[in-house]
């Protein structure tokens, strides 16, 4: 077999990062010997997370504005409020389905700006969650990925039952071998012990795990539990800078399925 430098490798890289292809930001590993060596070896099984890495968040993003008056320069707040109490909550040693924190969230965010919402209108507001289309890259991505003899799990912070219509409604169901909730272990990601417990669920070691996901926070609770980890810069998403780089960094799920049909 031809061997490939690592100059030639990553001269090659930047060509395609140039030409918008998938950015693989650690590709190399470090052998026992201190040398690098090629990561060629594929993950047991893919884990997904589906709000915003696979679900486009267009329509509930308009009715939770709506709910807070047209201020759209809020839902940022709101997300991350609705993550900042989930993590309360697991803390805590407490457990509500992420819809329930999500419209406390909203109500609390809401206050704090002047708009009064009752617990029936923030609900109302995240409803659409439920019914949320697919982004445009996901279908025929998981569709290869699947003809390529991956083994495909979603793994969220959604409740079991939200999860189910939400893959239904996206037409996205049969992609998937199993549906993970943290509702059966009652912890929010990222908690280590929700990305480990999620493991022990496939009967598969850490390091046998790839979560793909959309958000810095959850690629950096993987890293930290010990899986490999790739990450979908979707608008307005980004990494944490006092975790390690991710496996492979990639602007959608197309570019990604390229490197992990390869591998």
């Amino acid at each position: 077999m031809k061997k490939i430098s690592r100059r030639n490798f990553l001269g090659n890289t930047a060509a395609a990062s140039a030409a918008g292809l998938l950015v693989p930001t650690s590709f190399f590993h470090a052998s026992p010997h201190g040398e690098e060596t090629k990561q060629s070896t594929r993950p047991k099984v893919l884990f997904f997370d589906v709000n915003e890495t696979l679900l486009d968040l267009t329509p509930m993003k308009k009715s939770v504005g709506d709910a807070l008056n047209g201020r759209a320069d809020l839902l940022s707040l709101w997300f991350t409020t609705m993550l900042h109490y989930s993590l309360v909550s697991t803390v805590a040693n407490q457990y509500h389905d992420f819809g329930a924190v999500g419209a406390a969230a909203l109500i609390m965010v809401g206050k704090n700006n002047g708009i009064t919402l009752t617990e029936d209108q923030a609900k109302a507001a995240i409803k659409p969650i439920l019914s949320l289309p697919p982004h445009i890259d996901v279908l025929a991505s998981l569709a290869r990925l699947k003809q390529a003899g991956f083994k495909m799990v979603s793994f969220t912070n959604s409740s079991s039952k939200a999860v189910a219509a939400q893959l239904e409604n996206a037409r996205l169901t049969s992609y998937f071998d199993a549906q993970l909730s943290i509702e059966e272990i009652g912890k929010f990601k990222p908690h280590a012990d929700a990305y480990s417990w999620a493991a022990r669920k496939m009967g598969i070691a850490p390091q046998e795990c790839m979560l793909i996901a959309a958000h810095g926070w959850d690629v950096a609770g993987a890293q930290w539990a010990g899986w490999r980890t790739a990450f979908l810069s979707r608008p307005g998403q980004q990494l944490y800078p006092l975790a390690a780089e991710p496996e492979f960094t990639a602007p959608h799920l197309g570019k990604l399925s390229d490197v992990l049909v390869a591998l």
